[in-house]
């Protein structure tokens, strides 16, 4: 019985609102299709855009890693690049400790300081 009113009260209005003259569907689905367009835009500007180009920054700080440049990984570890591989870099924690890491793990590229 409950679920008879609670339907009756959702109908009722959008059948009434047919029934009365209500606005011109192709006017509804126009300016459905505008928001639909604004909030792709809206999405492109502040989400995709702004993530392609530190996607760009990123590549471009990877290819120009060097052999010497002071790097940290993402998990935390701080070294000196010693041999560099298409896909791998050798990076230097410690005296006579080399770590092999993939390029992509790379975080924060710090050039070659004066004093090494």
């Amino acid at each position: 019985m409950r679920f008879a009113i609670a339907l009756a009260l959702v109908v009722a209005p959008a059948l009434y609102a047919q029934a009365a003259g209500a606005p011109d569907p192709s006017g509804q689905l126009i300016s459905t299709l505008v928001m639909f367009g604004l909030i792709i835009v809206v999405f492109y500007f502040f989400i995709i855009r702004p993530q392609q180009k530190r996607q760009r920054e990123m590549k471009k700080m990877l290819d120009e890693l060097k052999r010497g440049d002071r790097v940290i990984t993402s998990a935390g570890i701080h070294g000196t690049v010693t041999d560099i591989d298409d896909k791998t870099v050798v990076v230097q924690v410690a005296d006579n400790v080399r770590v092999r890491f993939e390029k992509v793990a790379i975080a924060t590229v710090e050039k070659k300081s004066s004093s090494d």
